[in-house]
C-alpha cells in the first residue's frame, strides 16, 4: 500500500507541476470548453446538419444516376437486339425477294422463249407454205409454157395451123408426160 501511495502523491505532484508550467487557469478553461460546446453545438444544428442533409442529396442523387445509367445501358441492350433482330428480318425478306424475282425472271424469260419458238415455228410453216405455193405457181406457169413450146414446136414441124381444139389436147398430154 506504500507503494500506491507514493504513487498517487507522484502523479499529484506531476499534475501541480504540470499545472505550474503551462499556467492552466482553471475557470479561464472551464469557460473556453462551454464556449467551445456552445459553438459546436450551433454548428453541429446551423450548419453540420444541412452539409450532412446535402451530402446525403447528392450521394441520393448519385445514386439515382448510376441506377438511371444502368437502366439506359439495358434498354440501349434491348434496342440493339430488337435493331439487330429487325435487321435479320429485312435480310431475311431481301433475300426471299430476290429468290422470287429470279424464280418470276426465269419464268417471264421461259414464256418469251416459247413464244418466240412458237413465233419461229409459225414464221417457218409459212415460208413453207409460201415456197409451196410459188413452186406450185411456177410447174403451172412452167406447165402452160412447155405446153405452148410443143404446140409452137409441132406447128412449125408440120406445117399446119393447129385449131385451138388441137392445141389444147397437145398442151394436156404435155402436161400430163410433165407430171409423170
Amino acid at each position: 500500500m506504500v507503494l500506491f501511495g507514493s504513487i498517487g502523491s507522484d502523479l499529484a505532484d506531476i499534475g501541480k507541476s504540470t499545472v505550474k508550467t503551462f499556467h492552466v487557469d482553471w475557470p479561464m478553461f472551464t469557460g473556453q470548453v462551454i464556449s467551445f460546446c456552445i459553438v459546436a453545438g450551433l454548428l453541429y444544428f446551423f450548419a453540420y446538419k444541412r452539409v450532412l442533409a446535402i451530402l446525403e442529396e447528392r450521394r441520393q442523387r448519385i445514386a439515382d444516376g448510376l441506377a438511371n445509367a444502368d437502366k439506359i445501358k439495358s434498354e440501349l441492350q434491348r434496342t440493339e437486339a430488337a435493331r439487330q433482330e429487325v435487321l435479320n428480318t429485312a435480310n431475311a425478306q431481301a433475300n426471299k425477294l430476290i429468290e422470287e424475282a429470279r424464280a418470276a425472271a426465269n419464268r417471264v424469260r421461259e414464256d418469251e422463249t416459247q413464244k418466240a419458238i412458237a413465233a419461229a415455228e409459225q414464221i417457218i410453216t409459212k415460208a413453207r407454205e409460201a415456197a409451196a405455193a410459188e413452186r406450185a405457181k411456177m410447174l403451172s406457169d412452167l406447165k402452160r409454157e412447155v405446153g405452148r413450146l410443143v404446140v409452137n414446136t409441132t406447128a412449125t414441124v408440120t406445117g399446119k395451123i393447129l385449131t385451138p381444139d388441137d392445141q389444147k389436147r397437145l398442151a394436156e398430154e404435155t402436161a400430163k408426160q410433165i407430171a409423170a
